[in-house]
């Protein structure tokens, strides 16, 4: 007889498991499709695992037959508004229906809560996850590019890159909620603390932020002079790299004239509450 599934809140302890089947998931799914892998090494992916375990702002269940875990999810926390990753199941056990339960546990988790609206990134060439994320009520709003390469070293005249401070929390929320109707505080101030956020300033007001130009860092900008600005001035591209509307044709253009190049494609969906940017901005592979 076959060992039930159950799910189960995450614990710290889970770390080293969940992080394995997080690097083996995303390798398989990558490689077969001829794409690099999200995480380079298992050690990564842990890394991860034990961050998000341990954040208390972080939903996280856990997938186990018996007493082995094969799968986990993963939901962030924001004032309104709820992103969704990383959701991986152990390869062996893909297409079974546990990466279902385990996105409907967190959609409950969501509801119960009363979030507005709930967002997740999904790999576009991952066609069995567009599906049934679609079948989930999720809607692709926008088509994303990841973007790496090296440093750019580019100051745009007129456009003051500098860190941020705390000084700077409540103009650059103002910002972010002007830009998409919502703020992303928590976020901020974490990346302000760990120092990693910067601002760009024109005549001498803010008019964009970012918490990190990488894959798990957003980017809010007034216009894309801004945008290009913080992008030109970062020191580096954090993870597989950053997150760029594939719409936004000036700034794709730009960034491939200077050297930089597309990885993979990628989707922002969304579920429930959703208001189309009015500015620049990047995705975090969150949301």
């Amino acid at each position: 007889m076959e060992q039930e599934l159950v799910l189960r809140e995450g614990r710290g302890s889970d770390a080293g498991a969940c992080g394995r089947i997080c690097y083996e998931a995303f390798k398989a799914i990558a490689t077969a499709h001829n794409f690099p892998p999200d995480f380079p090494d298992p050690e990564t992916a842990i890394g991860l695992m034990h961050h998000v375990l341990n954040e208390k702002t972080v939903y996280s269940v856990v997938a186990e037959v018996g007493e082995t875990i094969v799968g986990s999810n993963f939901m962030w926390l924001h004032t309104h508004l709820a992103g969704i990753g990383p959701i991986t199941v152990n390869p062996a056990l893909q297409n079974t229906g546990t990466g279902r339960q385990l996105m409907e546990n967190v959609l409950k988790k969501a509801d119960e809560l009363g979030m507005a609206g709930v967002r997740l990134v999904q790999a576009a060439y991952h066609n069995r996850s567009l599906a049934l994320y679609t079948k989930l009520g999720f809607t692709v709003v926008a088509p994303l590019s990841v973007i790496q390469g090296p440093a750019l070293g580019i100051q745009i005249p007129g456009y003051r890159v500098r860190n941020t401070t705390l000084v700077d929390l409540a103009e650059c929320n103002a910002l972010c909620h002007g830009i998409h109707g919502h703020d992303r505080r928590q976020e901020l101030h974490s990346a302000i603390a760990t120092g990693t956020a910067m601002v760009v300033e024109h005549s001498g007001v803010i008019t964009g932020y970012t918490t990190q130009l990488g894959f798990f860092g957003h980017t809010v900008a007034r216009t894309n002079t801004a945008l290009m600005a913080l992008i030109g001035a970062a020191d580096g591209i954090a993870g597989p790299g950053f997150l760029l509307p594939a719409g936004n044709a000036e700034v794709f253009k730009w960034c491939l004239t200077h050297g930089l190049r597309v990885i993979q494609p990628m989707s922002l969906m969304s579920r429930g509450l959703y208001k189309e940017p009015a500015g620049a901005f990047l995705p975090s592979v969150i949301y």
